[in-house]
């Protein structure tokens, strides 16, 4: 499976998805011109992924823990639709039986990070979402 990396501009994040690496982030400002452009192969790569280690498992494999890590500074209202479809999608890789966690990264200053992090939590309760400030 294909690793997705990009690299952050001035209104999208950064964006590692690497099975190989056994690394997962997006980092950085979220406000694209076209939200779903953006985002749309990032949920449908989830959703591959997803696959990918179903098959492992089916198959008697062991797959790594994922830990998809939030080091957002700001996203806007369209973007946090597909943060939400973001933990939806791990929601459903833990529901397969594989570990997963959420790493919600936010400035201690920013109080509203923090909360945003905690509303997605809220909508996929199954979730380990872990907080961590800086």
């Amino acid at each position: 499976m294909d690793a997705i990396l990009l690299e952050a501009t001035a209104t999208t994040p950064k964006v590692i998805l690497d099975p190989v690496a056994n690394k997962f982030e997006i980092s950085g400002e979220s406000r694209p011109e076209n939200t779903a452009k953006f985002y749309t192969p990032i949920i449908e790569w989830f959703e591959n992924y997803s696959s990918v280690l179903y098959y492992q498992k089916s198959s008697g494999g062991k797959t790594k823990k994922t830990s998809m890590e939030f080091k957002l500074e700001y996203f806007n209202s369209t973007s946090a639709k597909f943060i939400l479809d973001i933990f939806y999608k791990l929601e459903k890789i833990q529901k397969e039986g594989c570990d997963v966690e959420v790493v919600w990264h936010y400035d201690e200053r920013d109080t509203d990070m923090k909360e945003s992090g905690e509303e997605f939590s809220n909508y996929v309760p199954g979730l380990s979402v872990r907080y961590v400030g800086y």
